[in-house]
């Protein structure tokens, strides 16, 4: 049976990182495109002369067009630039968005039945305008966000209680920053809710720590920012897909009127599986936590409508 076939645009760190998380858990082969000459081939033949001591036969391209990812079953984007000082969220929305929609078309065209994971930020707003480049149905285009930020809220809730990560589930709803919308009622230790466990107090200082768990890592590297993290769950996300686990977990997807939002790509809880996004998982909300969303939700529209898409 051919292996799958994945190709991520942006040989970056998240772009390289998430390259080296697909093959040693052998799920695809992997085209590395960029634009710069050399390093997506240069990081791809380091890659691929890994294959013996950490024993994986996937195949690695690296790529400065885009004719090698011809018949991709998932496309990843990650190219994009970091917000440099002095450089406006809009500067950057709009640089991005020209990188983003000439990157889709491009793949779009040559993997016409692949599935688009996005991870340029800003996120929600650059899948909407994957989705619309593409042409793609909603199911087959996904933003990765909540996936991260919740990885950030299990490593707090690990560390306050000094238990096993693997105990831990949390849930994180809505935009990908600063209006992200943690979910404490529905986040669990071994099935216990952590409003059981921890103070009110406590719970806020960690929520906080999540909506800043990009900033907090920028801060510390000073050049550059978070890499492992993002790079782990884009690699969740493609094993579900490849696998067909119909994995729960929160992903920006396009909400058709689910928790009263209507044609936006916003963070939710969804079932992932080979043919995308097969379910949006809908729970119930406090007015609070309802109203956070719809906060969260205006925010991305905001950006959406800066971009008309």
């Amino acid at each position: 049976m051919a292996r799958a076939k994945v190709t991520v645009v942006g040989a970056g760190n998240v772009g390289a990182t998430t390259a080296q998380y697909i093959v040693e858990r052998e799920l695809a082969d992997v085209v590395l495109t960029d634009v710069i000459d050399g390093l997506p081939q240069g990081k791809a033949l380091d890659l691929f002369e890994a294959g013996p001591i950490h024993r994986y036969d996937c195949r690695l391209t690296g790529a400065n067009d885009y004719k090698d990812t011809a018949g991709s079953d998932i496309v990843v984007i990650t190219a994009g630039l970091a917000r440099k000082p002095g450089m406006s969220r809009d500067d950057l929305l709009f640089k991005n968005a020209d990188i983003v929609r000439e990157v889709v078309q491009e793949v779009a065209h040559l993997s016409p039945d692949s599935i688009l994971i996005v991870v340029t930020n800003p996120l929600d707003a650059m899948a909407q305008l994957a989705w619309k480049a593409s042409g793609f149905p909603k199911q087959r285009v996904v933003g990765m966000a909540g996936i991260l930020d919740s990885a950030r809220f299990r490593t707090f809730i690990a560390q306050e209680l000094e238990v096993s990560v693997e105990n831990v589930t949390a849930f994180v709803l809505g935009g990908h920053g600063d209006t992200m919308v943690p979910l404490p009622r529905y986040s669990t230790v071994a099935g216990i809710p952590i409003t059981e466990l921890l103070s009110k107090e406590r719970i806020e200082a960690l929520v906080k720590r999540t909506a800043n768990g990009g900033a907090e890592i920028v801060n510390l590297l000073k050049t550059g920012s978070a890499y492992y993290a993002p790079a782990a769950s884009v690699a969740e996300m493609v094993e579900a897909i490849l696998r067909d686990k119909k994995k729960i977990l929160p992903c920006a997807a396009y909400l058709d009127g689910e928790y009263g939002i209507q044609g936006l790509f916003v963070g939710v809880p969804v079932k992932l599986g080979r043919r995308g996004i097969e379910q949006v998982i809908q729970i119930t909300l406090t007015p609070e936590e309802d109203a956070a969303l719809k906060r969260s939700a205006a925010a991305v529209r905001e950006l959406v409508d800066k971009l008309e898409v």
